[in-house]
This record gives structure tokens, C-alpha cells and sequence, in this order.
């Protein structure tokens, strides 16, 4: 079928980057002081998530220029993100996490590297590297002060720059920092706002008293333990020694999958591209780890509630307004089982997702404390469109998640080469090496 398993290519460990100044950015306008509610969805979310946007060469953006109008256009951003410039805090009296919009304003770091942005290798393949390319926000520039929001351009000897960015996940998810970097860009190129963003994170507030009418299988009750953010769960990082691969995924590899699919489902399934790629890699995930036919497996992924509440959330919601499907099945189930089927167990997660299902998760949260639970997360950056984002210096080279040590979280990213047409995919796998050489062999056994 033409499937490519990219092997882990030659991978540059230092990136040779050096820190030329540091500074906080501030609004450009005066801001009102405020406590910005945080809903039950965004206070289970306390991380930091790291992106990196590079940029190839422009001769009338060099990046000495392109810092000082991005670090304009941030403190532009701040006015109506005020709650990017503000801080974290813990409120004494409902002993609920919110933000302090302060306007102690969000930090931006200007570096260099000495490499030319074609010796960093191949951008599709996210080299452990790439954190030299964002800065954390852990203590800036003074003890305790933690930015909810930090950019760092970096250039390189070429002229080209990479703009890496780490903001707290309880500020905003996938779609609503899309709307932000499309706002952004706009400020860059001294235009208006693109989009207004929604602030009124009490559309996602718990009802009084809270209902939870459904299990939840996909989340897990800490009782009085803390949740402790990415190191729990599914999102824990792993110890032991893990290989990389990309699985580069073509139309025509996609649209294989939806008529194998298409063959032996019922009219209940929705095979989508998204549906019949994580069923596959849920199915080589799930038996790679032991194929004892009793044992479940549990597959998670995020979906949009924007349009799925009654009445809709705004499309421009500027907060976190995605929740954790689930999928569930035996291994036996998965191994034997017609694909159709598979397929269509993956799509009835977000059929789940209801206004009243998603509100019964909202309202667990006000009850229980506790996060996503399960065998595997799907991690989908796939249409999230951070490349489309147009600049004045041009759209990104390529935009990606930092990537950490996890081996229960599979990644998807868009392609960076179009060539075919279009509609590929890229699947990011880390497993240790006797479960990647299973997951590898169930792969291409089911494409081929």
C-alpha cells in the first residue's frame, strides 16, 4: 500500500541554542483587574503544552524584525486574552484554581541557534530537541513568578526562525489557541481582531447540584488523592526505553482503510478518517501489549463539545471545551473482530457525547476528583490548522507539539509534504522495542 515506517533519522541532540534576551510583555492597553472562573475541564488540565512553529527564510522579515512586531503583537493580545498576561491562583474560599488577571504580562525570550534550519533534520519527526525551542515558564524572570503564557523566536544562521510557544493547558485548548494564533497574526500585520474571543468560561460551570446520570468508565476517581496533571495516568511518562516511529499514512492509504471498514460495518458507523485510523492504531497498540483475548482495552480521544451542547457553546469559546471519549473492547474482539465493527465502536465515543453526557462529566468533576483513564490517549493534531495561520512573514514551515516520553499516547500530525494530494496523516508511536516490533508486524499485516 505504500506505507512508509519512518525509522528514527540522524537527529541533531544539541541544537546549539543560546539565549539572547529575556523580558515580561505587557498589555498595550490598560486592563480591568479580574478572577477569571476556570471550568471543571480546565482545572483538571494544569500543564504547560509546548508548541514550535518554524519558519523558512524571508528577506524582508529577518528575525530581528519579525521579534519586535510578534512582541508588539502580543502585548496587542493581551488586551483581549487578558487572562494570558495574569497568574494562576488558588481561591481561598471555594478552593477552586482560577486566574489572577493582573496583567503581570506573559514572557518573551529571543535566542539564537548556530545550525541553519535544514541541519535540525527532518521537522515532521519531533526531535526531544525541539524543547531547546520553547522556553519553560517555571520561574521566569524572579522566583515564583510563573507565566501562564512564554514565546521564544529563535534564529537560525540561515535567517530562518522557529516561534516556540508554552502556554498553561487550563488557558485555552486545540481550537480556541488556533483562534488566538489567527489573531495574533493578524496584530502582526496591524490589522483588527479576526475573531472576537468568548470568555464566559461559566457556560461550562457545574449545575446546581450536580447530576451525573451515566458510569464514566473513561474517568478514573482519585478520592482525596490530588490530581497531579500530565504525570497521571494515561498521560504518565515512562521510565524505560521507548522507540520512536512515524507512520506516514497516504489518501490512498486512508480511503483503504474506510472501504475495509465499509465492507463488513452497519449503518451505524461513521467511517470518517479520523475513526478508521484510530481504530487501526488502537487495535496494534492494544494487542502489542498482550493479546490475552479476556483482557479490555480502553482507547481515549478528545471531542469538541462547542456544537455538541444545548444551546451551542460560541465557536470562538476561548477556553477548554473538549472532553475525553472513550472506546472499549476485548482483545478478541480486537483481533478477530471485523474491522466495520472496530470502527464503528470508536465512533460511538463522540456519538456519546451528548449535552447531557457532557454535562454528567462536568458535573463528576464537581463531585470527584479525578482525570482520563485508560490504555491509550489518541492525541490528534491533525486538522487543528496551526500551519495555515498566515503571517506577515508567511505561513509556518511546519507547527508541532513538543513531544515527551509517554508510550500511551499516540500522536497524530498533519504531513508536511502535499505532494499525493493531500488528506495524509502522520502517526507518532513510542513503545518499547518488543511491543513496537509487534505493533510494526499488526500494522502492516492489516494495511497490506
Amino acid at each position: 500500500m505504500g506505507t512508509i515506517c519512518q525509522e528514527v533519522p540522524p537527529l541533531p541532540q544539541d541544537l546549539k541554542v543560546r539565549i539572547q534576551n529575556s523580558c515580561m510583555v505587557f498589555p498595550s492597553k490598560q486592563t480591568e483587574r479580574r478572577s477569571m472562573f476556570l471550568s471543571n475541564i480546565d482545572k483538571v488540565l494544569n500543564f504547560d503544552v509546548e508548541t514550535v512553529h518554524f519558519f523558512a527564510s524571508q528577506e524582508d522579515f529577518p528575525p530581528d524584525i519579525v521579534a519586535e512586531r510578534l512582541k508588539r503583537a502580543l502585548a496587542d493580545a493581551l488586551v483581549p486574552y487578558d487572562f494570558f498576561a495574569g497568574r494562576l491562583k488558588l481561591n481561598s474560599e471555594t478552593g477552586r484554581l482560577e486566574i489572577d488577571c493582573n496583567g503581570a504580562g506573559a514572557g518573551f525570550v529571543v535566542a539564537s541557534s548556530d545550525l541553519e534550519l535544514d541541519q535540525i533534520g527532518d521537522l515532521v519527526y519531533p526531535n526531544p530537541a525541539f524543547a531547546q525551542l520553547v522556553h519553560k515558564n517555571k520561574d521566569f524572570l524572579k522566583p515564583g513568578d510563573q507565566p501562564l503564557c512564554v514565546f521564544q523566536l529563535t534564529s537560525f544562521n540561515c535567517g530562518g526562525f522557529a516561534i516556540g510557544i508554552s502556554t498553561s493547558h487550563t488557558t485555552v485548548d486545540g481550537i480556541s489557541f488556533k483562534i488566538f494564533l489567527d489573531n495574533l497574526a493578524a496584530f502582526a500585520a496591524n490589522k483588527p481582531l479576526a475573531v472576537t474571543p468568548s470568555h464566559d468560561r461559566h457556560l461550562l460551570a457545574a449545575r446546581s447540584p450536580p447530576r451525573v446520570p451515566f458510569s464514566h468508565p473513561e474517568l478514573l476517581n482519585l478520592g482525596n488523592l490530588p490530581v497531579t496533571g500530565p504525570e497521571s495516568g494515561v498521560f504518565e511518562a515512562s521510565s524505560e526505553h521507548l522507540d520512536f516511529k512515524i507512520f506516514r499514512l497516504t489518501a490512498h492509504n486512508i480511503n483503504h482503510l474506510k472501504a475495509e471498514a465499509k465492507a463488513n460495518a452497519t449503518g451505524a458507523a461513521r467511517i470518517t478518517g479520523f475513526n478508521v485510523v484510530t481504530a487501526l492504531v488502537w487495535r496494534c497498540k492494544a494487542l502489542s501489549a498482550g493479546d490475552d483475548p479476556n483482557r479490555s482495552s480502553t482507547m481515549l480521544y478528545a471531542v469538541d463539545i462547542r456544537s455538541r451542547l444545548n444551546p451551542p457553546l460560541p465557536k470562538a469559546y476561548a477556553g477548554n471545551a473538549v472532553l475525553t471519549a472513550y472506546a472499549t473492547a476485548k482483545c478478541e474482539e480486537l483481533k478477530r473482530g471485523p474491522f466495520g465493527r472496530l470502527v464503528e465502536t470508536v465512533s460511538e465515543g463522540a456519538v456519546r457525547m451528548t449535552d447531557e453526557y457532557a454535562r454528567s462529566v462536568i458535573d463528576w468533576g464537581e463531585l470527584y476528583h479525578g482525570f482520563p483513564n485508560g490504555e491509550v490517549l489518541v492525541s490528534s493534531w491533525w486538522r487543528l490548522g496551526f500551519a495555515e495561520v498566515e503571517y506577515p512573514w508567511g505561513k509556518p514551515r511546519y507547527s508541532c507539539p513538543v513531544v515527551y516520553h509517554r508510550k500511551d499516547i499516540i500522536l497524530f500530525f498533519p504531513p508536511d509534504d502535499e505532494a499525493e494530494g493531500g488528506g495524509g496523516v502522520n502517526v507518532l508511536v513510542a513503545l518499547p522495542p518488543k511491543e513496537m516490533q509487534k505493533f510494526l508486524k499488526l500494522f502492516h499485516e492489516f494495511l497490506n
